[in-house]
């Protein structure tokens, strides 16, 4: 009988909540009007679709409506990719003449390559540094917004690490040199409360539905009222003319759904993934020699273990997890397939015989105590049948 699957990549993609999927259901068949139709079928489906707007918007606690009671700043996207470049799109036109653009090193790529494409139009990016915890220099980041920032860009939570950042402090330094701030909080929504009433500074946000048992393919973006918004996708008149193209109905009410049960859960799971991790990192660090726990360990995400194994090569591990029918990451899956060290890791200085040997643990509620205990039993066997091939392992017991 083949293993059950034991699947600790959820912050690659998570599986879609079974309540979500029964929500998108009748959008694939009998529900299939388009929202931007004036009959009567098509303005039910548009009725879902605001539905779903002000699910998202409870779950990041923006209480805004416009006169028609519509959530207006909750733009859908289709990821959190997306998301991210039409931030800093929309940023950089509305303070024209502002040739800055501040991040930070540990960035998801969704910003880091759009930075680099707005270098090529000549704008100057300044790269904020992070510690040995993966934790933000603060100094540094005040030191280098000035006048000519047209936006500050750092991710509520790193997706690797789990480290949060500041991002409240962050915001209001933007702001005091009239630039605008965005926060990637692709892997927070839903882990952690966020409150968008009680922190008027943060003018972009960005989530993912495919990170919160939401399907793949849909996304929103939060923009702040009165912030001027020019498109990324230019199309019909949909999204309030924000992003063309005709609504992904059924994964947007799908995303309503997902942020809908997380509002109920934030609390919980922050309780049961945080215990879940300590389990697994505890066994961890009692039954291997030479292992690193990566990242803040006092504020971080509750779901989230980054371990380094000193002397192996973390594909290798995966390899061998996978035989297991255990399923980890050893960072980013926007970066799968790099031979390099996470740039995460190089920039918080770990060390290279410990940043290549990097497993990314991320669990979800659907994880169990027995899962975790499988994991810490069959690891020590996989790390030590690693260590005795590695010529760097024999090296370091001389």
């Amino acid at each position: 009988m083949e293993k059950e699957l034991i699947y600790l990549d959820n912050n690659a993609t998570t599986r879609v909540d079974p309540e979500v999927r029964d929500a998108m259901l009748p959008f694939f068949c009998e529900r299939y009007g388009n929202p931007s139709s004036i009959y009567h079928f098509g303005g039910e489906v548009a009725a879902d679709v605001e539905e779903a707007r002000r699910r998202v918007a409870d779950l990041l606690g923006c209480s805004f409506r416009d006169r028609d009671g519509i959530a207006s700043e909750i733009i859908f996207t289709s990821c959190g990719s997306e998301g991210d470049n039409a931030a800093l799109n929309a940023a950089v036109c509305a303070r024209p003449g502002r040739m800055r653009v501040v991040t930070s090193v540990v960035e998801h790529p969704g910003i880091l390559t759009y930075c680099k494409e707005l270098e090529r139009r000549g704008y100057e990016i300044v790269y904020v540094p992070v510690d040995g915890r993966g934790r933000l220099d603060m100094d540094f980041l005040k030191n280098s917004v000035d006048e000519n920032t047209a936006v500050v860009s750092i991710m509520w939570a790193n997706n690797e690490t789990g480290t949060i950042f500041p991002v409240a402090d962050a915001a209001r330094i933007a702001h005091e040199k009239g630039a605008l701030f965005h926060t990637d909080a692709v892997q927070a929504a839903g882990k952690v409360k966020i409150a968008l009433d009680e922190l008027p500074e943060i003018d972009f946000l960005t989530i993912s539905g495919h990170k919160l048992h939401a399907p793949k393919g849909v996304g929103a973006l939060f923009v702040r009222r009165g912030i001027r918004f020019r498109p990324l996708i230019f199309g019909g008149h949909q999204e309030r003319a924000r992003r063309g193209g005709t609504e992904n109905v059924a994964s947007i009410v799908g995303l309503g759904k997902a942020c809908e049960i997380a509002a109920g859960r934030v609390g919980r799971e922050q309780l049961e993934l945080s215990r879940l991790r300590d389990r697994l990192e505890q066994g961890v660090l009692e039954r291997i020699p030479a292992v690193r726990i990566n990242g803040d360990l006092e504020n971080r995400l509750p779901n989230t273990a980054s371990i380094s194994f000193e002397e192996i090569e973390g594909e290798s591990i995966l390899m061998l997890l996978d035989q297991q029918r255990i399923c980890a990451s050893s960072g980013s899956a926007c970066t799968t397939g790099s031979l390099e060290p996470s740039h995460v890791l190089c920039a918080m200085g770990i060390p290279y015989s410990a940043a290549h040997g990097t497993v990314r643990f991320s669990l979800s509620k659907y994880n169990t105590a027995a899962e975790i205990d499988h994991v810490i039993e069959v690891l020590p066997e996989i790390i030590e049948r690693l260590r005795e091939i590695s010529p760097y392992w024999k090296e370091r017991g001389k």
